[in-house]
């Protein structure tokens, strides 16, 4: 039986590892990092943190290649599933040649909010896991505003960009958006809304905005466009809240 750790790492700075994280960093015989196409950034923050606070020699570092998921698929669900299937199946073969018991994946934010690696493990025979939680880009976000996540006596909603194109979930004052590649924020009737939003959120390259969505929003878009542009990939989350 494989132990499979999935270590929350925040937004890759390490000052946002708990104490848990880097004690299981130590422990383990081998940590998986992903290389992803036009993100080698991504993968270089993973060593960066391996090299701040992993200080046993005996820690194996074994880099795998990411499948891409094919985005034509009309099923988006079925697409998705496939592409976790494709997953499961490299970190497999990545194994294959390490005599390792204790394994760790480094996952952005953490494990349990809009990220799949959990699901992903699932797929996986001969392996048990335990999750390492982390810090979320939603509370980098609120702390970066110095904002709180729901107003007095109300409720959030936790959504994505794909499910807030279909409109504005009823009876939800506060939204908080993550996974939204198109800046779906643009379709909306901006009359009453304030949004906050922010990119790279607890990095040294971060950037926030806020104001009234009619007043910021192209500013926004452009803003986006631009750092993306500049570093190749992009990572931004944005709270809508109805005054």
């Amino acid at each position: 039986m494989t132990e499979l750790y999935l270590i929350g790492i925040g937004t890759g700075n390490p000052d946002h590892l708990t104490r848990q994280a880097v004690k299981a960093l130590n422990a383990v015989d081998l940590v998986m990092i992903p290389k992803k196409s036009g993100k080698a950034d991504l993968a270089e923050l993973r060593h960066a943190i391996l090299a701040e606070v992993v200080t046993n020699p005996a820690v194996q570092i074994a880099a795998f290649d990411l499948p891409v998921r094919d985005a034509a698929n009309p099923d988006y669900n079925a697409g998705v599933r496939d592409w976790h299937q494709a997953i499961a199946q490299v970190w497999a073969a990545t194994l294959a040649p390490y005599q390792a018991t204790r394994v760790a994946l480094l996952v952005w934010g953490d494990p349990s909010l809009y990220d799949s690696t959990l699901r992903i493990a699932a797929l996986l025979d001969g392996v048990s896991v335990t999750v390492v939680p982390g810090i979320t880009s939603l509370q980098c976000l609120t702390a970066a505003h110095a904002i709180p996540l729901n107003d007095i006596g109300q409720a959030v909603t936790i959504t994505t960009g794909r499910q807030l194109a279909e409109g504005w979930p009823a009876g939800t004052q506060t939204l908080a958006v993550m996974l939204d590649g198109n800046c779906t924020f643009q379709t909306l009737d901006p009359e009453g809304i304030f949004i906050w939003w922010g990119a790279y959120v607890g990095m040294p390259e971060q950037i926030i905005l806020s104001g009234a969505l009619a007043e910021v929003c192209d500013q926004i878009i452009q803003t986006r466009a631009t750092a993306r542009a500049a570093h190749g990939w992009i990572m931004d989350i944005y709270i809508l809240r109805k005054s």
